[in-house]
Formats: C-alpha cells, sequence, structure tokens
C-alpha cells in the first residue's frame, strides 16, 4: 500500500503553503481566492484517492503529484523535494498495482503492463500537463475578469484535459492477470477484447529471448518483455492498425509487465511452467 505517497502528501501542504501564500500575496484577491480554492481542491482530490485502490484513483494521483511538482518548481520552493519524492512513490509499479488490484476478485491478480515506448517517451507526460493546465489558467482568466479569453481557454482546457485524462485512464486498463483458469491478457491498446490462455495450453512462461519471432504485444515498450509459449494457437483479434496476417491466432506471443520478476513467481505459485 502506498503509504509512503500518503505521509509526503499530508506533509506537502506544510512545507509548500507558506511559500504559495507569499508567492500569491501580491495576487488580486480574486484570483487569489481561486488559486488557493484549485490548490487546495487538488490536494484534497489527491489524498483521497490515494486511499482508494481503483484505476481511476491512480490517473488522479499521478496528475495531482506530477502538477505538485510543477507548483513547488514554479515557487521555488524546497517543498519541491517533498512533491519529487510523491511523484517518485506514485510512479513505481507497485503503486499501480495497489491500485488496479482493488477492483479484481479474490481469487485473481493483475499486473500492469509498461505503457507502449512511443506514448512513454512524449505524450504520456504532455496528457499529464493539459489535463491539469487548461482547467486551471482559464479558471484564472475568468477570475481576474478576463471573461472572453477565460471562457475559450476554459472550453478548450476542459475538452483537453477530458482527452488527455481518458488516454491515461486507457493505460491503467492494460494488465496480465493470473485467474483460476490460466492467464488473461486484458490491453486494450493491443487486443479488441482479453483473451484467456488456459492452463493446460500453456508450455511456458519465460523471459523473452533475443531474436524471438513471437506475436509481439509490447508496443515497443521498455523493459523486460516476457513470452508466453502455447501447445496450440489461441484466436484473438488484433485492435485497430494491428491485423495481419498473424492476427487470427498465435501460439506465442510477447508482452511487457512493469515487475516481469513478481509475474513469473505468480506463474509458479499457480503451477504454470515457468522456462
Amino acid at each position: 500500500m502506498p503509504w509512503g505517497l500518503r505521509a509526503a502528501w499530508a506533509l506537502l501542504p506544510l512545507v509548500l503553503g507558506p511559500t504559495l501564500a507569499d508567492r500569491l500575496q501580491d495576487w488580486e484577491s480574486s484570483t487569489r481566492l481561486a488559486a488557493s480554492a484549485m490548490i487546495w481542491g487538488g490536494w484534497a482530490a489527491v489524498a483521497i484517492a490515494s486511499c482508494v485502490a481503483m484505476p481511476a484513483c491512480l490517473v488522479i494521483v499521478r496528475v495531482g503529484v506530477s502538477a505538485s511538482v510543477a507548483v513547488g518548481a514554479t515557487a521555488r520552493s524546497p517543498a519541491v523535494v517533498l512533491a519529487v519524492l510523491a511523484a517518485a512513490v506514485a510512479a513505481r509499479p507497485e503503486a499501480a498495482e495497489w491500485f488496479v488490484n482493488g477492483p479484481a476478485y479474490v481469487n485473481e491478480r493483475r499486473f500492469p503492463l509498461r505503457a507502449p515506448g512511443p506514448v512513454a517517451l512524449g505524450p504520456l507526460w504532455l496528457a499529464s500537463i493539459v489535463t491539469v493546465v487548461g482547467p486551471a489558467a482559464g479558471v484564472l482568466l475568468l477570475a481576474g475578469g478576463e471573461y472572453a479569453p477565460g471562457a475559450v481557454v476554459t472550453a478548450v482546457g476542459i475538452a483537453a484535459a477530458l482527452v488527455g485524462g481518458r488516454a491515461l485512464y486507457g493505460l491503467t486498463q492494460r494488465w496480465v492477470v493470473f485467474v483460476p483458469a490460466g492467464v488473461v491478457l486484458h490491453d486494450p491498446m493491443a487486443l479488441t477484447d482479453p483473451v484467456l490462455f488456459e492452463r493446460k495450453l500453456i508450455e511456458s512462461l519465460r523471459a523473452a529471448p533475443a531474436g524471438t519471432d513471437s506475436l509481439d504485444l509490447t508496443g515497443a515498450a521498455l523493459g523486460l518483455a516476457l513470452e508466453l509459449v502455447l501447445t496450440e494457437k489461441v484466436p484473438m483479434v488484433l485492435s485497430k492498425g494491428r491485423r495481419d496476417a498473424e492476427s487470427g491466432a498465435s501460439a506465442r506471443l510477447l508482452f511487457t509487465p512493469t515487475r516481469p520478476g513478481r509475474v513469473l513467481r505468480e506463474a509458479a505459485a499457480r503451477r504454470i511452467p515457468i522456462a
């Protein structure tokens, strides 16, 4: 459980609060009130979300702690170190695992998959930024009496936040799941529907060897990929844009969990052959 995240987040107002109060002192009262309300509202949202094991709460936490790093850096406060600590804890695979397993059934275990490489190296952070910056800028403009530009910025910002938030939530819906019947790959970015690989069909689960020609469902994610080897082909339908000759069925496939060693240990505990 992310106790380190909660502790760092609980201390953040005590360390960052005085600095922000000084920075906001020269602002107009209405703008200062709006900024204070958004800061405290954001802090409360993350504090509550950090206690609720749901994928959507993971998005709230990660966006919120990223925003706190930006606010701390802009305010030139030493508290940015504490914000960075909270962001580092929220970014850990263990935290993601705790959040996504909240809605899981008692007899199943979910392990998040790494974000595709092209997404992790840029768009992921951009989505986090636009989710916060657009609406916040619009509210500040409206509070400052700039109604026309404020309305435009707010509308555009909310639309961008919805798109960015949806994209970030989609990344939390990508797992490899151990169930009593075997292993399920739940990855909307790679597969149209989740696919169950029954235990009786699994020949082995192993670290992917170099040069393998297995069906690649990793999305070019960074990190160690695992190879699932089956005794026969299993039907599956790849997501739009990935329909090729192999999309009908495959007996070998690759995926990249955030904690491959933990996945292999869970597989062994569930009597799935490990190579």
